[in-house]
């Protein structure tokens, strides 16, 4: 089953990946790994019931919920943009001449992640209901509570922003407003916080391993592929008026702002 979804995800990123050599555009692959783990998910939810109904429910449809907002707004903004992302642009020419082997190779290690990604909510839905403890339905509750919050926080900070972006009027300005006014990157942290449902809802099963997903993403969107590019390109394109915003404004945790 497990190698099944891992060549469903490659089968999804080698389209968009001959999406992206005909238009030259490789933000498709955000897109694509959004609905690789939403596509996973849901198979797995289909094709199996072994886990208490609750905990179905929870991780079978909500995460579905989570992932499948996620793709429409990545592939909103994919849409909207005219022109390759900043990421992939310097990407492309990096690698020059072997850009489109380049780009293959890089698509196909985002069908790995998407896959690794997966993985705690297949294995909740994979543990059989006699693996779980009394605990299942406090935890459960728990669980739902901290996905329904962090998928608020990050419907709202990305809506926010995107309609920041559609004004021509705020072009070369910061958005630092709504939530935004609390944190630099309020969606990279309510992305942070929903990871903790899983490792919480593990909890009653016995699966701790899954703890190490919040520390995963924490490392991705703090030191790897979030935080540190997008503040680069902040700097670089709006100069002080970011840098201004970055002294009185809290990085990462949602922070009463400095005056």
């Amino acid at each position: 089953m497990w190698l099944t979804l891992f060549f469903l995800d490659v089968l999804i990123m080698l389209l968009c990946w001959f999406i992206c050599m005909y238009n030259h555009r490789a933000g498709i692959v955000d897109v694509a790994w959004s609905i690789s783990i939403a596509c996973n998910i849901l198979l797995c939810y289909w094709l199996f019931d072994e886990a208490p109904y609750i905990v179905q429910i929870l991780v079978g449809l909500g995460s579905s919920v989570w992932f499948l907002r996620l793709s429409w707004h990545l592939l909103r903004r994919y849409l909207k943009e005219k022109q390759e992302d900043r990421r992939y642009a310097n990407m492309r020419q990096a690698m020059g001449r072997w850009k489109n082997l380049g780009f293959f190779a890089f698509f196909m290690f985002q069908a790995g992640l998407a896959f690794l990604f997966s993985l705690p909510m297949l294995l909740l839905l994979q543990t059989p209901s006699d693996r779980w403890n009394t605990w299942t339905v406090p935890l459960t509750l728990l669980a739902a509570l901290l996905m329904s919050c962090a998928l608020i926080g990050e419907a709202i900070a990305d809506q926010q922003l995107y309609r920041f972006k559609q004004d021509p009027e705020n072009h070369g300005k910061t958005m630092d407003q709504g939530l935004w006014r609390y944190s630099r990157h309020p969606n990279y942290f309510f992305e942070w916080l929903h990871w903790f449902t899983y490792p919480i809802l593990a909890s009653a099963c016995g699966l701790w391993l899954l703890w190490i997903y919040p520390v995963l993403m924490w490392l991705f969107l703090y030191y790897l592929t979030g935080i540190p590019f997008n503040e680069r390109q902040a700097i670089q394109h709006r100069g002080q008026n970011y840098l201004d915003y970055q002294q009185r404004t809290s990085m990462f945790i949602p922070w009463k702002p400095k005056q």
